[in-house]
């Protein structure tokens, strides 16, 4: 079990010449909208003129939750289960009461879910922010097949994207039209971060540089 770490991001604008929304998610693994769809995670809009900040924290310990989707968004979570990598749960449920079992060890380098129910299940991954008692979603599986697994191999790759097409735990079925305008690994990041968002007046691209 790797030490758990958390990650505070601010980002900031200054007269950024134009409204811009930024969109935060994790949408950089392999299987992406085939076997699992990204969630989105923070959606902030920075104004015209003026100074703007938003912050978003995240922490390291991973997560298996079943989601409540409503309208293509997950609202909240019916229940969940703490886990860390190469170690994998049972999903059970009885009396119409899920259940995750304890957490054993699986396999190397991934997490792992076993869906046990009897039925199709839906089993969002994420990770539970500092005092919260459900995870945020970050990955989506649908329709998971009795007796079938989940098996995810998160990496903190967090993207951002300028667009104001997704709300916030919106699950993402496709590709994003436009390119990402920042990417980074948060496990390589120092605990406490601040970012820059900035536009060129000439072309209208949009650059996050750490401050």
């Amino acid at each position: 079990m790797s030490h758990a770490f958390v990650r505070n991001l601010t980002f900031q604008s200054n007269d950024l010449g134009k409204e811009a929304t930024l969109m935060l998610t994790f949408d950089t693994m392999e299987g992406l909208y085939e076997d699992f769809f990204p969630v989105v995670w923070k959606v902030s809009t920075f104004g015209k003129t003026g100074p703007y900040r938003a912050h978003a924290t995240y922490t390291s310990q991973l997560a298996f939750s079943i989601p409540q989707v409503l309208a293509g968004n997950i609202v909240d979570a019916e229940t969940s289960v703490k886990i860390n990598d190469s170690e994998k749960t049972v999903l059970t449920q009885a009396n119409n009461v899920y259940h995750f079992s304890p957490p054993q060890a699986g396999t190397s380098g991934v997490l792992q879910a076993v869906n046990n129910t009897g039925a199709l299940q839906n089993i969002a991954v994420g990770f539970v922010a500092p005092g919260e008692l459900m995870p945020k979603p970050a990955l989506f599986f649908e329709g998971v097949g009795d007796e079938s697994h989940v098996t995810a191999k998160f990496t903190p790759v967090l993207r951002a994207y300028i667009t104001s097409d997704y709300q916030e735990t919106a699950i993402i079925r496709g590709a994003i039209d436009t390119p990402a305008v920042w990417t980074q690994n948060l496990a390589g990041l120092a605990a406490s971060t601040t970012w820059e968002l900035k536009r060129d007046l000439a072309s209208g691209h949009y650059t996050i540089t750490a401050v």
